[in-house]
């Protein structure tokens, strides 16, 4: 038996220790990830799904009923390419070559790392409206130069206002320029990307390293403008379908459609503006009320930020505690968070960062799927997950594939516009 430990050898070990562990931490990360249906036969070009918009009509009294079917949509989803990729330096590969225990310490940070990454970025998504638009410009505050780059002033509450969770150091980022006023479409991506450096939470910049054009012509003489924004690298336009377009905006497409089905009565969420008001437990009854009126379904879970978390808490005399199980791995702890009473029982008031500030969704989540290609995870279709870097002594993991979010719009709400 040969002594050797083998590039080989270390990627059986590497799907050994690592795959069943980075698959629970997709599904088992965050509360929505964990809860929403994920599917792994996502094949051919497009996927079309049979959605009734209506009952039948063949429905009367007194005399036999003329029948009428029901209305359908075909519903078109389409998949994203969403990775991430892990560096893992040679050097370290062969300082473990006759120890198995040794390469799994030397690579588990990197792993570990590197899918939580993912899942982070899997979250932003879903909360976004698949254009990838982390933030946009104030368009009051001049960007300023900074040493090899720059600093930039976000929104903080216009169209994509900023949210810090978005914003994260050594992400690499481009700029975006001439979007539309109304939705993030219609802009030009930079080439070149940027590495954001810093970020300041309460003023709400952010420290961009690298060149670029755009900020070079408005450094020391005019601010990021507000139809102009960053973008996570390689994702404008390029995200699967998040909650804000669903939900919000209804519009998955630029053109009033969500996935190819025109926005109408029985195909769109409940949006209610709370018109800057606090969070009450009346604002909360009522979506919830309407949310079971339009849908006959009463939500199964609410998702908010923090901010609007801390609100909620100071109103709830009797904070009792919701437990809610992940749905996509046995076993696993439940989720816990705060109990608010509906007409049909409690229901889990639960956090997330990429939520907006000033928002609180009310969701059906047998309602959300994620249709994944087969292969999804760790890329090993040249018989190692390991693939050396041109140029370099380093080798390369490739983690991710396929997919697009499903979310059926009724049976969803959303109170926005809440004051923080």
């Amino acid at each position: 038996m040969s002594g050797s430990f083998n590039l080989a050898d270390q990627t059986e070990l590497f799907k050994i220790n690592y795959y069943k562990k980075s698959e629970n931490m997709y599904n088992s990360e965050n509360v929505l990830q964990g809860r929403i249906k994920k599917k792994y036969d996502f094949t051919g070009k497009q996927k079309l799904v049979a959605t009734p918009l209506s009952f039948s009509g063949g429905v009367g009294s007194g005399t036999l009923p003329k029948a009428n079917a029901g209305q359908y949509g075909n519903a078109i989803i389409t998949s994203k390419k969403v990775y991430a990729r892990a560096e893992i330096e040679r050097e370290a590969i062969k300082a473990s070559a006759n120890d198995a225990g040794a390469f799994v310490q030397a690579t588990k940070e990197t792993v570990q790392k590197t899918v939580e990454s993912y899942m982070r970025n899997c979250s932003r998504i879903l909360f976004g409206d698949g254009s990838g638009i982390l933030g946009r410009g104030d368009g009051a505050t001049n960007v300023v130069a900074i040493a090899g780059g720059y600093r930039v002033a976000m929104d903080l509450a216009g169209f994509t206002p900023f949210n810090d969770a978005s914003f994260e150091e050594k992400d690499f980022v481009q700029v975006v320029s001439t979007m539309n006023a109304g939705n993030n479409r219609a802009g030009t991506a930079e080439a070149t990307l940027l590495e954001i450096s810093a970020v300041d939470v309460a003023l709400g910049t952010v420290d961009l390293l690298g060149f670029s054009v755009a900020l070079t012509a408005l450094a020391g003489v005019g601010p990021l403008p507000t139809t102009s924004g960053i973008v996570m690298q390689g994702s404008y336009l390029n995200d699967p379908v998040g909650l804000k377009a669903v939900i919000e905006l209804g519009d998955t497409d630029g053109a009033g459609n969500i996935y190819g089905i025109p926005f109408q009565r029985r195909w769109s969420a409940l949006v209610v503006d709370a018109g800057l008001k606090g969070v009450t437990t009346d604002l909360m009854n009522r979506v919830m009320l309407q949310i079971e009126k339009r849908a006959g379904k009463v939500p199964k879970m609410i998702m908010t930020s923090y901010e609007q978390q801390q609100n909620i808490l100071a109103l709830l005399e009797d904070q009792k505690v919701y437990n809610l199980p992940n749905r996509n791995v046995k076993g696993a702890l439940s989720f816990s968070g705060v109990e608010f009473m509906s007409t049909r029982g409690p229901v889990g008031i639960f956090v997330d960062r990429f939520c907006p500030k000033d928002q609180i969704f009310f969701l059906n989540d047998e309602r959300i799927e994620c249709h994944h290609r087969p292969g999804f995870g760790w890329f090993d279709d040249d018989g190692t997950v390991f693939l050396r870097l041109s140029n370099d002594d380093s080798y390369e993991a490739r983690y991710g594939g396929y997919y697009e979010n499903f979310i059926i719009p009724t049976g969803h709400g959303l109170l926005k516009n809440l004051a923080i």
